[in-house]
């Protein structure tokens, strides 16, 4: 994958836009654009310090939110093109959401109800 671009949201998070585009064959193409934002786990997001800790020890922190849009079997020459309308459609549509300051709380609470919704699949790592 090839970083694209970086955006500083106004939450004071960084969005890390990656080209993950292959070759499939000489002239088609899979066109993947996936987009990474770090959140730092804070125990300031949970009532109870425990649950800070136990998200830590099953996701490590940062906790990293991921988006994807993947195409295959795109022609070559439209590679550019669709990835262009893929982050367009990013910037629109989800940007605006995880720019807003309640983000990131939402985002550690969200991984930790994770944890509580299917305990089994998501052991302790320390």
């Amino acid at each position: 994958m090839t970083l694209f671009e970086e955006i500083k949201l106004p939450n004071g998070l960084v969005a890390e836009i990656w080209d993950g585009s292959r070759m499939i064959a000489a002239d088609t193409t899979t066109v993947v654009l996936v987009v990474k934002i770090p959140v730092e786990l804070k125990q300031e997001y949970f009532e109870d310090p425990s649950a800070c800790r136990k998200t830590a020890s099953v996701f490590g922190s940062p906790l990293v939110y991921e988006y994807r849009n993947e195409r295959t079997f795109v022609a070559a020459g439209e590679r550019e093109a669709l990835f262009g309308e893929f982050l367009a459609s990013y910037k629109k549509d989800v940007l605006p959401y995880v720019s807003k300051e309640h983000f990131p709380k939402r985002f550690a609470l969200s991984k930790y109800h994770e944890i509580l919704q299917d305990p089994w699949k998501y052991q302790d790592r320390g």
